[in-house]
């Protein structure tokens, strides 16, 4: 997959709704410092496409890099890991992470990390299951947008069980 242009992409019915979307951060708007290029699908219903609180986010870790830089970073519900991404261009050592099961949104965090250059180790979890890998990532800091959106993937209970 190195060096491949995914603007290239060939499309088959998985990927008929594909784009890839640009987003540039930097303190003048006319020269941005990065930018970076995440693969997205409109036609899932989500995972796979930037939210808006997801810019809303990679945005503040823009404004706060002083806190990435060296920092050990966890994305929880990363989808397409827009602010994850951002913490791994400043700096951080990121660990991107979504529902185990749902191996195209994993696959594409993959891609996405190969498209921008980017090293993060992306991470499939499975609500209220705390085993081995999760434990060994001891992030300095969590982030995550639109974590509790759909309720029909978690229990309340069990959310609520694992607060401290």
């Amino acid at each position: 997959m190195e060096g491949k242009d995914w603007d290239d992409e060939e499309c088959d019915d998985t990927l008929t709704m594909t784009t890839v979307s640009r987003h540039c951060f930097g303190d003048d708007s006319e020269t941005p410092s990065f930018s970076i290029s995440i693969i997205e699908n409109m036609k899932e219903d989500y995972g796979l496409f930037v939210w808006p609180c997801s810019v809303v986010l990679a945005e503040y870790v823009w404004q706060q890099k002083h806190r990435f830089s060296g920092a050990t970073v966890v994305e929880l519900g990363a989808g397409t890991s827009l602010p994850g991404l951002v913490a791994a261009k400043l700096g951080a050592r990121v660990t991107l992470t979504d529902n185990s099961t749902r191996l195209e949104v994993l696959d594409n965090m993959r891609r996405v990390c190969e498209l921008n250059k980017l090293e993060c180790n992306v991470l499939g979890l499975t609500w209220g299951v705390w085993d081995a890998p999760l434990f060994s990532l001891q992030p300095t800091l969590i982030l995550g947008a639109d974590v509790l959106y759909d309720s029909n993937e978690f229990s309340w209970v069990d959310f609520y069980n694992v607060i401290p």
